[in-house]
């Protein structure tokens, strides 16, 4: 897994464990939802995850549940590269719990839904990318 890419990024809340893993916790439930949605030939918003978050005032609560769940909803919907995820929702959940943060606030919120709607972006593009063959 390569993390290089919150050294580019200029925000604060970024640059703190609790921050980090609250972005890759967008990445991680971002791909579960993408995921239920190919299951059911649906787009993400009909994703029952997608439905089930409360964008822009989830609560640091509010994500644990939804991090709770995550071995279930891997193994209900057959998920492809669950390894992966499976690794990246451990660095997440190791970030959030090493940090002394209470809640996720305006900016968590907002680098939680970020991360979300670009999930893919980060989780091929960046996380998971490929080096390539010089």
């Amino acid at each position: 897994m390569n993390f290089d890419f919150f050294n580019e990024l200029s925000d604060k809340y970024l640059q703190t464990n609790f921050g980090r893993g609250v972005f890759l916790s967008g990445i991680v439930l971002g791909m579960i939802a993408n995921e239920e949605s190919k299951s059911e030939n649906k787009a993400v918003e009909n994703a029952p995850l997608y439905k089930q978050i409360n964008f822009g005032k989830m609560s640091l609560r509010e994500l644990k549940n939804h991090f709770s769940r995550i071995p279930e909803l891997i193994k209900a919907y057959n998920i492809e590269h669950s390894e992966m995820i499976r690794s990246l929702a451990a660095e997440a959940g190791e970030l959030i719990l090493t940090d002394k943060a209470k809640d996720l606030g305006v900016d968590g919120n907002f680098a939680f839904t970020v991360a979300f709607m670009n999930s893919r972006d980060y989780f091929w593009g960046k996380i998971f990318k490929k080096k390539e063959e010089q």
